[in-house]
């Protein structure tokens, strides 16, 4: 426990749904929930308008719709929160070579490593130029918690939302916590809570009162103690700059339970080479596939298999997740589908099982170039054949252009229609028009600037190319990493886990 309040806490506002407003001008003001929108969609955020209603983050998409039928329901772009998420992360490492990222918009802050005088004055006149920062640069806001620990940075952080700073006084801790649900504690789960619970525990300071001989009977030595030393407001944690990953993993939550086993692996295929995709975008190979199958009835399995080195050969992840999956039985349906690696590495080691898988995949694809019908080719002069169209799909919130009406983003879509508001992050709220889902003057669009940006860039790392699929419970297509040198814009139009690709060190 620090003598001055020099750990600061970082939390954007609702970083999804305030990017999206802000990206978006016909939105500003009003409830917007990101996330997935599939029947079995989980919201990922909710603007704070969205929040008056009861939607929380977590909660299923279909009931956030019965308690706010007339949100803004968008699909999440990640390109896009990532880039503004890099030059909050820039700003916070201006201040301390000390930043522990906890999310893509949560992070803690050691300002006596970078040199703060460890005075209450000083360090929140370094909260307050933070926050402007942040706005100046981004167009979004965010709370600022500071206080001598970890824990109570945080829960001053989440007293000051939205838009504000709390400062915790060192010796103030035990008045402070006190009255708090017992919950409000690092590491109290619902199990922890409900255990308390029944032995009459319910605040922060029945937690104190309790002793930790009683707290060690209850939970067990470590679990006891420490929430004990958490009730008293002790937290020595030391913010720690480098959280190494621990696995990498994505997943799909599918509307409809998938039946088809050939389509079962099919989708685990994918699975696994968006698995490896990631992998390598982190720089990292792993030792450990593990593939995770969540059946109709929510019974969750996992199975995996560890290599004899480590790999980020997608041959060798597939061959693995596939090998796995014959071990499940999959008949009564899937719901979700996952492929992870752990046991990370940052080198790969050159085995012969992946040589034998490359060699094995090409084999396959010459033996079956040969068994193919034969192609007439177009003479000179003759045009190619055309390929069978795929019919497209425009999830809303995503960026189009128009060839005629410019830049804009999907309002909606259905029976063979296309919804598009024409706006643009600087402009006033726009129209909206609508179009045939294959009309061929409306494409996919990038991300663009957002305000003060320049209206004929886009964002550095967004990709292009096909509208993508996000995933049904609230994961995301893809996601681009972002250059090292990126432009210092205005990006307001920035802005988990349940599902979708993630990065764990947990």
């Amino acid at each position: 426990m620090r003598p001055a309040p020099t750990i600061l806490h970082l939390d954007m506002d609702a970083f999804f749904a305030a990017a999206e407003q802000a990206a978006k001008p016909s939105l500003r003001g009003k409830p917007v929930v990101v996330g997935g929108i599939g029947p079995r969609g989980v919201v990922s955020t909710a603007s704070y308008e969205a929040r008056v209603f009861g939607v929380r983050s977590a909660m299923p998409t279909a009931q956030a719709r019965r308690l706010c039928p007339n949100a803004a329901y968008l699909s999440p772009r990640f390109t896009v929160y990532r880039h503004v998420s890099d030059l909050v992360m820039e700003l916070l490492h201006e201040l301390s070579p000390l930043v522990e990222p906890l999310s893509l918009d949560e992070a803690f802050v050691d300002l006596e490593a970078g040199g703060v005088a460890a005075e209450t004055a000083a360090v929140r006149a370094v909260g307050e130029q933070l926050r402007r920062d942040i706005r100046a640069v981004t167009g979004l806001t965010g709370s600022v918690g500071l206080a001598g620990a970890k824990m109570l940075a945080k829960i001053a952080s989440e007293a000051a939302k939205p838009d504000g700073l709390v400062v915790i006084e060192p010796g103030t801790e035990r008045e402070l916590l006190g009255p708090m649900p017992v919950r409000t504690l690092p590491g109290v789960g619902p199990a922890t809570a409900e255990a308390l619970r029944r032995a009459g525990i319910a605040t922060v300071a029945e937690t104190a009162e309790a002793g930790e001989a009683e707290l060690v009977r209850l939970l067990g030595r470590a679990h006891g103690a420490g929430l004990y030393a958490m009730a008293l407001g002790r937290d020595d944690r030391p913010v720690v700059a480098e959280r190494d990953a621990k696995s990498v993993s994505v997943e799909d939550t599918f509307d409809v339970d998938l039946t088809d086993r050939t389509r079962v692996r099919a989708e685990l295929l994918r699975l696994a080479d968006r698995c490896v995709q990631r992998l390598r975008a982190a720089g990292r190979s792993g030792r450990t596939v593990v593939i995770k199958v969540r059946n109709y009835d929510f019974s969750t399995l996992t199975r995996s298999e560890t290599l004899r080195g480590p790999t980020d050969d997608p041959s060798v992840v597939r061959e693995a997740a596939t090998r796995l999956l014959e071990t499940v039985d999959t008949t009564g349906g899937v719901r979700l589908l996952g492929v992870g690696v752990s046991g990370l590495a940052d080198f790969t080691q050159e085995d012969l099982f992946a040589q034998a898988a490359t060699e094995r995949e090409a084999a396959e694809a010459a033996l079956a170039a040969q068994a193919a019908p034969a192609v007439e080719t177009a003479g000179p002069g003759e045009a190619e054949p055309a390929e069978e169209a795929q019919p497209r799909v425009w999830h809303p919130g995503i960026d189009v252009v128009h060839e005629e009406f410019g830049a804009g983003w999907v309002q909606g879509s259905g029976v063979g229609r296309v919804t598009v508001r024409f706006e643009q992050p600087w402009s006033a709220p726009g129209r909206v028009r609508t179009f045939a889902i294959d009309d061929p003057a409306l494409r996919p669009g990038e991300p663009l600037p957002l305000v003060g940006g320049d209206p004929a860039a886009q964002l550095p790392g967004a990709a292009v190319g096909p509208v993508g699929h996000p995933e049904a419970d609230g994961g995301p297509a893809s996601q681009s990493s972002v250059p090292a040198t990126r432009p210092k814009f205005l990006s307001a139009g920035a802005l988990g886990e349940s599902g979708g690709e993630e990065i764990s060190s947990r």
